[in-house]
């Protein structure tokens, strides 16, 4: 077989299962699951696959289809697909955590089954071919396409205010992007390309261009991380989004935006990269810190989680914008360790739901003694969540800050001690308040819940094998890179050291242009 088909075949798989969906019963909601988990386990096992043809050393894109598709005038646009080592992990994070969400919602998703399942396929395909696109037009369209079914994923099946959110996160999102939607045609059209390998290769920009054009970029980007302070469509989006929504939301939906600063920003403009890294680093502090203080004051459980994601992806972008190689190699596994930690806790915020219909602190407490396997998955995840060593976050963290302490081009370090330094009252922000968390649940006197749950007609259960298989591969992962990040680094390290190459040669010429 071709394997450079193979990032096609990832990301158009789950097309095959709308195809089917769209054919069956609607009454059928069983057979509509299967259909779907199939078809999300199917992408999955190719996305495998594809990994297994990938070439570890080497840093360029592989795997690549690149097809002229619409030609208007000079304006030469492709389909141009291709994976590295910048992409490989989102991708397989994307298609790992398919499957898990749609086994989720077995039981908590009852209405419009097939509506449901059809649009989170069609998610999936959109979030794939954002990180598999290379080329800027066709990046666009992916982009773009992902609001239409993560709009309708919270419409639709999300809480009480669920209007309200999906408006505002497609609002929020949209007005972003008309700005980089500017900056792709201005760089389309004046480089006479929209293929980001040729971009980066031409390298022709001036500094004051490229600084407007980052950010362009950069206002699209953190809007989806969401950085501070555009970061207010975030909370509402989560806690109104079904909990399979807001699992793919957090763990996937918000690395777009990640992942947009990781390959177009750092890269075609890579001397405004430098000029505005340690505004870009401060952001990132301001929120790390902010989103753990606001954390802690959360009533709601899944509003807490929320803001975890403002203070994590804080995290994340400080070690892109160390701009050296730990700090890019730490961010890029910090997406993937949010990703798990972040969506096994809404996973679990979910399950919690599904039996008492309420998030609200008050009512929980004591509830290790009631549900002792669900306490103990809670108390992995959580400690995770904070970076306890043995763990996934711990890794990334510290990987990051490392590269945020000696952060800086070559000759020039910008004050780095002190992001390190204020970006590590975070981490211990961080236990606080997911401790705080763990102990109005799980600890002390029982409160009102058992009796909240006798009004719903059951008694409080533990949890059963369905969500134990659901919740389990994450929990795998979590130890594994915890323990042996090895084969981790070692997908991303050839790719970001290319990187690295280019902003050292960018912080040269800044140089010795001055």
């Amino acid at each position: 077989m071709d394997f450079e088909l193979l990032p096609n075949l990832v990301t158009f798989s789950p097309l095959v299962g709308v195809l089917f969906l769209l054919f069956l019963n609607s009454e059928k909601k069983n057979l509509i699951r299967w259909v779907a988990l199939a078809t999300s386990l199917i992408t999955f096992g190719i996305s495998i696959w594809m990994l297994m043809q990938f070439d570890a050393n080497n840093p360029a894109l592989q795997m690549v289809t690149n097809l002229s598709w619409i030609r208007i005038a000079d304006w030469n646009i492709s389909y141009y697909m291709g994976v590295d080592g910048l992409s490989i992990l989102l991708i397989l994070l994307t298609t790992f955590l398919t499957p898990i969400s749609i086994l989720s919602t077995w039981t908590a998703v009852e209405d419009r089954v097939k509506d449901f399942m059809i649009f989170f396929l069609m998610l999936e395909v959109g979030m794939l071919g954002v990180f598999m696109a290379q080329d800027l037009f066709l990046f666009y369209v992916f982009w773009e396409f992902t609001l239409v079914p993560m709009y309708f994923l919270i419409g639709i099946w999300g809480g009480p205010q669920r209007i309200y959110a999906a408006i505002k996160f497609f609002l929020y999102t949209m007005a972003g992007s008309l700005l980089m939607l500017l900056a792709i045609l201005w760089l389309g059209i004046n480089q006479g390309t929209f293929a980001v390998p040729t971009l980066i290769e031409l390298g022709n920009i001036p500094l004051g261009i490229q600084t407007w054009l980052f950010l362009a970029f950069a206002v699209a980007f953190a809007i989806k991380v969401p950085m501070w302070p555009l970061h207010s469509w975030l909370p509402d989006a989560h806690v109104q989004a079904p909990t399979a929504g807001s699992v793919i939301l957090a763990g996937v939906l918000l690395k777009m935006g990640t992942y947009g600063f990781l390959r177009f920003n750092l890269p075609l403009f890579p001397e405004a990269s430098i000029k505005f890294a340690p505004m870009m680093a401060g952001l990132a502090v301001v929120g790390i810190i902010y989103g753990a203080i606001v954390s802690y004051y959360q009533q709601d459980i899944k509003k807490l989680v929320a803001y975890s994601s403002v203070s994590h992806l804080g995290f994340v972008m400080l070690g892109l914008f160390a701009l050296n190689s730990q700090g890019i190699q730490g961010g890029i596994l910090q997406m993937i360790n949010h990703g798990l930690s972040t969506g096994a806790l809404f996973l679990l915020v979910g399950m919690i739901y599904e039996q008492t219909h309420t998030r609200d602190f008050d009512v929980y407490g004591g509830l290790w003694k009631l549900m002792p396997v669900y306490g103990t998955v809670m108390l992995i995840v959580t400690l995770s969540s904070m970076g306890l060593p043995g763990l996934n976050g711990f890794v990334g963290e510290f990987t990051i800050l490392l590269g945020a302490w000696g952060a800086g081009m070559p000759g020039e370090v910008l004050g780095s001690y002190w992001y390190a330094g204020l970006s590590a009252i975070g981490v211990i922000l961080a236990a606080i308040y997911m401790l705080y968390m763990f102990q109005k649940i799980f600890l002390g006197p029982e409160g009102s819940i058992v009796e909240t749950v006798k009004e719903h007609g059951h008694a409080l259960r533990d949890l059963n094998a369905r969500e134990i298989l659901t919740i389990a591969p994450i929990l795998v992962f979590i130890f594994w890179i915890g323990l042996y990040p090895k084969p981790f680094f070692a997908l991303i390290a050839p790719a970001v050291n290319n990187l690295v190459e280019i902003l050292q040669a960018a912080a040269m010429h800044l140089k010795y242009s001055l």
